[in-house]
């Protein structure tokens, strides 16, 4: 049987964890800081997020056959106008969306709510959200993958989105 440490020494070890994490929280905040979000703020979207456009044609040298007129481009699956989805529980906190839809498809998802009251929840949506957004709008429906390390934003996000979508059919 080994002797059981002095509480001497439980005490030592125990400072010497505090004092490396307090060195790695002031790492992080020296190095890191002006890339985190600001966590004490409830941004009603995410903002820093760059909104998906679609690329603008370059004008070629040579003429280009006439476009077909607008009224037999295809439209797409959805009808056009901003639709609000089900809040729905993200375990730390709810999530909605609203789905923007531009000439019959999914141009755009706008976060209304989701979990930022923690640091870890503003970190992990931070970058779990923009992908899902990505994924969403790519697939023109709420048929996106889980994004690893948001195993509760990402279906609270297709729930959401699905109801959303469902109000544009």
């Amino acid at each position: 049987m080994e002797p059981q440490p002095s509480a001497a020494k439980k005490i030592l070890l125990s400072a010497g964890v505090i004092i490396a994490y307090g060195m790695y929280a002031a790492f992080r905040q020296l190095v890191l800081g002006a890339n985190q979000p600001d966590v004490s703020s409830n941004i009603p979207a995410l903002s820093v997020v760059p909104t998906i456009t679609a690329a603008t044609p370059r004008p070629s040298a040579a003429p280009s056959a006439p476009s077909p007129s607008p009224s037999s481009a295809p439209r797409g699956q959805y009808r056009d106008g901003q639709y609000t989805g089900a809040v729905a529980d993200a375990y730390y906190g709810p999530l909605q969306v609203q789905a923007v839809i531009q000439g019959g498809r999914l141009t755009n998802i706008n976060f209304l709510q989701y979990p930022n009251d923690r640091s870890r929840s503003v970190e992990i949506n931070y970058y779990a959200l923009p992908i899902l957004r990505t994924e969403a709008i790519q697939a023109q429906s709420a048929r996106v993958d889980a994004v690893t390390g948001a195993s509760d934003s990402s279906p609270a996000f297709v729930q959401s989105l699905s109801s959303a979508l469902a109000q544009a059919r």
